[in-house]
């Protein structure tokens, strides 16, 4: 049987990336500086986690209309506004989710600059609607882009992401969406099962922030706990343990 694709991570969209690692700091999170996107008014930190997926702080430095997170961001606020999927194979999971009816998935490169001066890079894949992730897979290695070790260690225990729960206006649209990208085995009942965690999707119409990640739950060592969280220092994200 064919393994189930992974989380590679979940975009938060902020104001100011420094405000922004300092609450999160704060709330017992270990942020590193991830850098710069060539071409793009954005500069990210990230949250890395024992699970291998991550936490993405972006933030814009200038108004950048043509990108929806700039949009989302405009218009509704600092919080969760994307998460990406991590295929072994992204020209095979293309081309099998475009044989399913997802026709406008498309793969274009990714590049970011860290700030050592080192240049990573990847491939992304996205459709038009907001209720799916995206597709993320590395093109240079990806302990460059996604450290291992002590950055994955942090004071309030968390250990990785369990789920995410998405904004979306139809279930039954949607899961039939993700069949698409994903393929029948993935999808059970009203929740979407890969590796290591699970999609589970809610309907909330004519939400400002429009169909997406509304919340995420980490899995967090014992002892530790949902008080763990401070909203307050969140930047709008919605996080659970």
């Amino acid at each position: 049987m064919k393994m189930p694709m992974a989380l590679d991570h979940v975009v938060i969209v902020v104001a100011s990336l420094d405000e922004a690692v300092a609450d999160y700091r704060r709330a017992g999170f270990t942020v590193i500086a991830g850098g710069r996107h060539p071409g793009r008014n954005t500069a990210n930190a990230l949250i890395v986690f024992d699970d291998g997926s991550y936490l993405e702080l972006i933030a814009y430095s200038a108004p950048s209309p043509e990108e929806r997170w700039w949009r989302v961001l405009d218009a509704a606020g600092e919080g969760l506004v994307d998460f990406a999927l991590l295929p072994s194979d992204i020209d095979a999971a293309v081309a099998a989710a475009r044989a399913r009816g997802l026709s406008e998935l498309t793969a274009v490169p990714g590049a970011r600059n860290r700030p050592d001066g080192v240049r990573i890079a990847w491939s992304s894949a996205r459709q038009q609607r907001h209720d799916l992730p995206f597709l993320c897979a590395d093109i240079t290695p990806r302990e460059l882009r996604v450290p291992e070790g002590e950055p994955r260690r942090h004071a309030n225990g968390a250990r990785g992401i369990a789920a995410v729960q998405v904004a979306v206006e139809d279930v039954a649209a949607s899961l039939a969406r993700y069949r698409m990208l994903l393929g029948d085995d993935a999808v059970r009942g009203e929740r979407v099962t890969l590796q290591g965690f699970e999609v589970v999707l809610q309907v909330e119409p004519g939400r400002a922030r429009g169909e997406g990640p509304c919340a995420i739950t980490l899995a967090v060592d014992a002892g530790q706990g949902r008080s763990t969280f401070d909203p307050a220092l969140l930047h709008g994200a919605v996080v659970r343990a």
